[in-house]
């Protein structure tokens, strides 16, 4: 018995999903209680970005490699082609607490105004030469 197609017309019926993401309950230091996700077509998860450049060099300052953590979580939504307005979730692993408000200051250097749903978790790491690694989840 042979397939019968569906008429060309009856798959176009059904509209396409806007997609879109909003945070939800923004606080006043750059992130959001939750953040809603709908009509999404892709979604991408980013491992764990270290502080370490292509040659495995770590920054020694905290700033630092705060801001190559970030610029390597850049890089992986770059190759999926999107970018930090795709940020839904970040999750940020610390070494110590004091580095508390360096990373605050940083990720809202680094963030602006986008504000993803996000924790923090003071951890030991992986690499002791490591003061932090972040992951993160975005939509597009």
């Amino acid at each position: 018995m042979g397939l019968i197609a569906a008429p060309a017309a009856a798959a176009n019926t059904v509209p396409a999903a806007r997609a879109r993401h909003r945070a939800l309950n923004p606080t006043d230091v750059s992130y959001c209680q939750a953040h809603e996700v709908s009509g999404h077509s892709r979604l991408l998860y980013v491992s764990g970005q270290v502080p370490a450049d292509a040659a495995g060099h770590v920054p020694p300052d905290f700033r630092s490699q705060c801001r190559l953590a970030w610029a390597n979580v850049e890089a992986q939504l770059k190759a999926a082609g999107m970018g930090f307005d795709d940020l839904v979730k970040v999750t940020v692993f610390l070494a110590d607490r004091k580095w508390r408000q360096q990373n605050y200051e940083v990720r809202h250097e680094v963030l602006g105004a986008r504000s993803p749903a996000l924790t923090i978790v003071i951890t030991g790491i992986y690499d002791e030469a490591w003061l932090l690694e972040i992951e993160a989840v975005a939509a597009a």
